[in-house]
């Protein structure tokens, strides 16, 4: 008795995206998970897990930049 997701197409950009961020905060809903893992195709999730870590190690380098710029 699982449950099927209420469509079969795939999620969108800004679903893709949120689900990510929920995600990597750790607060990811379990029909959101359940959906995105039976996706077909995990490279969207990929491609926008990596450029969200990319933008946070950047935006972390230029804060301790700034910083040490202040010191």
């Amino acid at each position: 008795m699982t449950d099927k997701p209420a469509s079969s197409e795939s999620p969108g950009i800004l679903s893709i995206t949120l689900s990510v961020l929920a995600a990597m905060f750790g607060v990811q809903t379990e029909k959101n998970r359940v959906r995105d893992f039976n996706q077909k195709n995990p490279l969207p999730y990929i491609i926008i897990g990596a450029l969200f870590i990319i933008l946070f190690v950047l935006t972390i380098l230029s804060i301790v930049s700034l910083v040490l710029r202040l010191v």
